[in-house]
């Protein structure tokens, strides 16, 4: 009995936490909005833009919570990329402002029933069998913006005001060519396309000088090499998939989010890079409500991946896949 009524309360938030927070990215691209992407800055300023951080330790969030923080930056007109939890407002001596609303964020864990873990303590059983034996769940819980918080110590608030865009792109550019070269790609520039080709396993990009903003040049790399990093003897996830294909949309959406975080972790404003897949990502996630959770944790890892070639930490703070 216990067993059960464990897996019964972890599988039911799961699911509801699933479908919600699908159906609030579905409709968001339903009306041609994407939560990795905005035409305007903070605050309708063209201010750098950055990945959203937790404001008490520092680590940036990762997988599904990305989006879900960027999609409440943009609608709600935050100046800050910074979130805390209520405790840890309390904990820094300051207060979430009456009235103000958090936004639900989910943490992946796992759990194994009372039953199975007793029979595995007796078998003696190893980690990995453990893990093949554990549940999968989703915790939620609420962050608020520093905007939405009062009271804030000096370190939170008495800091220089963010860049410009137009200031840090030249920087900006520097590191996203620095970090593309140092991942020793094989990139062939050139041509009138941007492929990631699996069974040479290699790039190819058109000359940056093709490109109307010198910028999207590193997006769309970017783009290609989160492909890249799905090779066998990176990632190793599945690229078979044919042009049209679900396989083949799931995938470029994780290219699409990979691009979009690399980006962020280097200032550049994330861009859609292919907007006309966008009726092949809703039938995906239509169909499966774990899909964008999939594909932003894979994004996340891929990131991770290639951002580790570069200078600086970029460690994540939570991990939302969808098991």
């Amino acid at each position: 009995m216990g067993s059960k009524k464990q897996r019964d309360e972890a599988t039911k938030p799961q699911l509801s936490l699933y479908e919600e927070i699908t159906t609030h990215i579905i409709a968001d691209l339903e009306a041609g909005i994407f939560p990795w992407a905005r035409p305007w800055g903070v605050e309708g300023d063209q201010l750098a833009f950055s990945l959203p951080r937790n404001a008490a330790t520092g680590k940036a969030y990762s997988g599904i919570n990305i989006l879900i923080l960027w999609s409440k930056l943009f609608k709600s007109g935050f100046s800050s990329q910074r979130w805390l939890t209520f405790n840890q407002a309390a904990n820094l001596g300051a207060s979430v402002r009456k009235g103000e609303h958090g936004v639900t964020v989910c943490y992946a864990d796992r759990f194994i029933p009372k039953r199975g873990r007793d029979g595995q303590e007796q078998a003696g059983h190893t980690k990995a069998e453990e893990g093949e034996a554990s549940i999968p769940f989703l915790r939620r819980y609420t962050v608020f913006n520093l905007d939405q918080c009062e009271h804030l110590p000096d370190h939170l608030t008495a800091q220089a005001l963010p860049a410009r865009e137009c200031e840090i792109v030249p920087q900006a550019q520097a590191q996203a060519q620095a970090l593309a070269a140092a991942t020793l790609a094989d990139i062939r520039i050139g041509g009138s396309e941007a492929f990631y080709a699996p069974t040479t396993d290699r790039v190819h990009i058109p000359q940056q000088a093709a490109f109307f903003e010198q910028i999207n040049f590193y997006r769309t790399l970017f783009h290609e090499l989160g492909h890249w990093t799905g090779h066998p003897n990176r990632l190793n996830r599945d690229l078979s998939g044919a042009f049209g294909s679900k396989p083949y949309a799931k995938e470029e959406l994780v290219a699409e989010l990979t691009a979009a975080f690399i980006c962020a972790a280097l200032s550049i404003k994330p861009t859609v890079r292919h907007a006309d897949y966008l009726g092949s990502w809703l039938d995906v996630l239509r169909e499966d409500s774990r899909a964008i959770f999939q594909a932003a944790s894979k994004a996340s890892k891929a990131a991770d991946f290639l951002l580790a070639f570069g200078p600086g930490n970029h460690s994540t703070e939570v991990e939302a896949a969808a098991p």
